[in-house]
Order: C-alpha cells, then sequence, then structure tokens
C-alpha cells in the first residue's frame, strides 16, 4: 500500500510540474472577424532574424494560445493576419494578456510578467518622444519658410531639452532594471546613435546582472561595445590593410601623416558624396603640412566602375583609396564597427584617434588646429 502511495504520489508531482510548464498568451482584437489569424514569432539568439512560433485563430474577438517553456525571455512579436506592423512583447514564463487594435498596432496594450511592464513604459516613452519631434519639425519648417529667427532659435533649444530628457529617461530605465531584458534593448537603442560615449555606455552596461549579461542580445551589445572602444577618442586606431583600385595592398600604417582622416564612404551614399567637397578642400590647404587621407569605400560586390567612377566624379584621386568591394560587411568597416556612412576618425601621426565625424568647417579647423600645435612644438 505505501509502494502504491508512493507511486501515485510521484504522479501527482509530474501532473503539477507539467501544468507548470511554458506559459500562456490570451486577449482580445478590436473588430476582427472570426478565422483571422495571429502570427506569434520572435527574435533568434543572433539578433538577425524573426523566426516563426505559432499561429492562432480569433474566434469571437477573442484568442488564447499556450507556447512552450521559455529558457530565457525573448523579444516577441505578435502580428495580425493581413495588418501592417505588430505588437512588440516580452516572452517568459508568464501568463501575458493583450488587447489589439489592428487599426492602430502601436497603441495596442500588453500587461503580465515585469518585463513587459518595463517594455510598455519604455515604448510609451519611445512615442511621446516621436511624437515631439514630430510638431518640433513641423514647427521648425514653418519657422524657416516665415524666417523666424526667434523661433528657430527656440525650437533648437527645444530639440537639446528633448534629447537631454530623452537621454535621462533611458539611462534611469537601464538603472533601475538590470534584472530585465528591455534594459538591453534599450542600450542596443542607445549604441544605434551618436548620442553616447563609449565610456556612458559601457557603465551602463556594467549595471546590468550577471544573469541578464549572459542573454545572446547582452552578448551582441557586449560585441558592439567593445568594438565602439576600439575606436573611441584616445584609442589607437585598428590597423587594417585592403585593396587599392588597382589591386595593390594597402595598410593604414603606410597612408598615415601629421593627421590622417580614415573616412568611410560609398559611390551609392548621398551625404558622402555631398561632403565630398569639403574634403577636397581641406586636402589642398593642408596635404603639405602632412595632411593625408585614406578613404575606405562600402561599394557593392561587383561595383568597381562605380567606385573608380565616384573617385574622379568627386576629384577624390590625390590621396589613397581601399575597399574590399563588400558593402557593409566589408573586414574594415566591421573591425571600426560602422553601421552607418559617412563615418570619419581623424588620426595623429602615431594612429591614435583624435576626433570623429567632424565635417564641414569643423573638419578644417581640427586639422588646423593639430598641425598648428605640432608645427610649435
Amino acid at each position: 500500500m505505501r509502494k502504491i502511495l508512493l507511486a501515485g504520489l510521484v504522479i501527482l508531482m509530474a501532473a503539477c510540474e507539467s501544468e507548470n510548464e511554458g506559459y500562456q498568451i490570451s486577449g482580445t482584437v478590436q473588430n476582427a472577424p472570426d478565422g483571422q489569424k495571429l502570427i506569434i514569432s520572435e527574435l533568434n539568439d543572433s539578433n538577425t532574424q524573426v523566426v516563426h512560433i505559432d499561429t492562432i485563430e480569433i474566434k469571437e474577438g477573442k484568442f488564447e494560445l499556450d507556447l512552450p517553456e521559455k529558457e530565457q525571455p525573448t523579444i516577441s512579436f505578435l502580428t495580425v493576419e493581413g495588418t501592417r506592423g505588430n505588437v512588440v512583447y516580452i516572452a517568459g514564463n508568464s501568463p501575458v494578456e493583450f488587447t489589439v487594435y489592428p487599426d492602430s498596432i502601436y497603441s495596442s496594450e500588453i500587461s503580465g510578467g515585469a518585463d513587459n511592464e518595463v517594455l510598455s513604459t519604455y515604448l510609451e516613452s519611445v512615442k511621446g518622444v516621436s511624437k515631439k519631434m514630430g510638431e518640433h519639425r513641423n514647427a521648425a519648417r514653418e519657422a524657416m519658410m516665415n524666417k523666424d529667427s526667434v523661433a528657430l532659435q527656440n525650437l533648437q533649444a527645444f530639440q537639446e531639452q528633448l534629447f537631454k530628457e530623452d537621454k535621462q529617461t533611458k539611462a534611469s530605465l537601464v538603472e533601475s532594471n538590470p534584472n530585465s531584458i528591455v534594459s538591453v534593448m534599450i542600450l542596443q537603442d542607445m549604441l544605434n546613435t551618436s548620442a553616447y560615449s563609449s565610456a556612458e555606455l559601457k557603465g551602463f552596461y556594467e549595471q546590468l546582472s550577471p544573469e541578464v549579461k549572459e542573454l545572446p542580445l547582452a552578448k551582441i551589445v557586449k560585441t558592439r561595445l567593445d568594438k565602439m572602444s576600439k575606436t573611441a577618442v584616445g584609442s589607437k586606431a585598428p590597423e587594417f590593410s585592403a585593396p587599392t583600385p588597382e589591386g595593390n595592398e594597402l595598410a593604414l600604417n603606410d597612408a598615415l601623416g601629421k593627421v590622417t582622416l580614415v573616412d568611410f564612404w560609398a559611390s551609392w551614399c548621398k551625404p558622402c558624396r555631398v561632403e565630398n567637397p569639403n574634403i577636397v578642400e581641406v586636402y589642398k590647404k593642408y596635404h603639405d603640412q602632412g595632411f593625408n587621407i585614406i578613404q575606405v569605400s562600402l561599394d557593392r560586390p561587383g561595383q568597381k566602375e562605380k567606385w573608380i567612377q565616384a573617385i574622379e566624379d568627386d576629384n577624390l584621386g590625390a590621396w589613397n583609396h581601399v575597399s574590399n568591394l563588400m558593402f557593409w560587411q566589408d573586414p574594415v568597416a566591421v573591425d571600426y564597427g560602422i553601421r552607418a556612412i559617412p563615418a570619419a576618425f581623424l588620426l595623429d601621426e602615431n594612429g591614435k584617434i583624435i576626433a570623429k565625424d567632424l565635417r564641414g568647417d569643423a573638419l578644417g579647423q581640427k586639422v588646423g588646429e593639430v598641425l598648428n600645435n605640432s608645427s610649435s612644438n
């Protein structure tokens, strides 16, 4: 009898465990016909692809779905079939409830789990900043049309204050939620702007809990932070060697002058082409004093002719050029953490980075300043 009781207890415990495995999503979808499908997906571990997880049909405006247990939280998406956009949520092992508005998908509401509370707070902040920026752009356009310099100055001050408040909000959310994957999402968003130094971002990253640092997304952020530190002002610029238009290999060390501009560009990049005449003028003014340039092109595979033609059209032939013709996968660009162009690094004679992303008058002023200081020493 005792053996029978023990066996029954084991079976009961196993049943209880199986009931607790996984998590459930449920909710309502406004004005949805019966049979319309909801698609559940999530980001893969490399943060490069959205993977389909499951599909469910809406019945009487409602849905309910049991999903497998999560080993770790993931960034997930709920998509209403036939509509644009999706509802972002964090899938953990807590039930998640939705109120979905297909006609205004980004206004949909989510509840359930601590991560989703943080995510909702963050998304509301992002929407608020986006709305204010839209209003700012409209007001700035009107002020420019009216040539209202006072209004433009006020709008510039407003924009700076908005950026400052946005930075403070992001920092506060990360600092207050070291155990949340949402903090890693926020850090990733921070990395995609030029508003933060590598030291600031590293400080935020170090506040994350050990468990969160083990998440795949956190490891991706760490890799990007490490690359960003490699190209921070004050660091030695990463060495590289790449093919010239003639097919020869040229190393960075062989192109260094007293001051050297490493400029990432491409023939297809309009802002790069707009900046090129300024670079030409700075080169003409300071080359004899020791200013060198090496431009790294992110032109696409098989488009060498376009690269060479752009060099000729923009009168860039007086200095060094290299490219692996691998678009964003160019190993030099990858090593420098390039995610947008134009991107530029100003180096001293020892290859140390002394400034980044200087354009227009700022480039010429900095080059002149460094050369004048070196000649007076």
